[in-house]
């Protein structure tokens, strides 16, 4: 059970990372200042209420699991987390809430654009490293086949 909700909870948690990125670039290309607007809102609320929680209930479980493990995966994974952490509520929060706070008042200026930026660079890191991770998990559960192993022959 807590290898299921661990397994969903990274899942929301990066499917919600990777729409807000895709979002701000499509709408930072092709929309209209209104449609930044809309995207910056939609991101901090309703998204940070879902991505806040997922990221919480992947971290717990996921540290409950690594408990009772040891290995090469584990202990990737574990460096990985506090990096994801500390981008998360160090880099991505701030540049989320500030982001729409300047897009609600219609400051799309070099501020605004340079924290878009970062926020971006931050979202691809996360992004990356949460894939990492999943794929790890995958390999540690049985569900992804390790590097080198052989396919049966049927």
């Amino acid at each position: 059970m807590k290898t299921k909700l661990h397994l969903a909870a990274a899942v929301v948690a990066t499917l919600c990372i990777a729409s807000f990125f895709i979002s701000t670039i499509l709408v930072e290309l092709f929309g209209s200042s209104a449609s930044i607007i809309t995207v910056k809102h939609y991101i901090v609320s309703p998204g940070l209420f879902i991505l806040i929680p997922a990221l919480a209930i992947t971290g717990s479980t996921g540290f409950a699991s690594a408990k009772n493990r040891k290995g090469r995966l584990v202990d990737a994974k574990l460096k990985r987390m506090p990096i994801i952490a500390a981008n998360g509520l160090l880099v991505l929060l701030p540049c989320a809430l500030f982001l729409n706070q300047w897009a609600a008042a219609g400051e799309f200026d070099n501020k605004f654009y340079a924290v878009q930026a970062l926020e971006l660079l931050a979202g691809l890191a996360n992004l990356i490293l949460m894939s990492m991770n999943m794929r790890d998990g995958l390999k540690m559960t049985g569900r992804f086949r390790r590097q080198g192993s052989k396919v049966p022959r049927v």
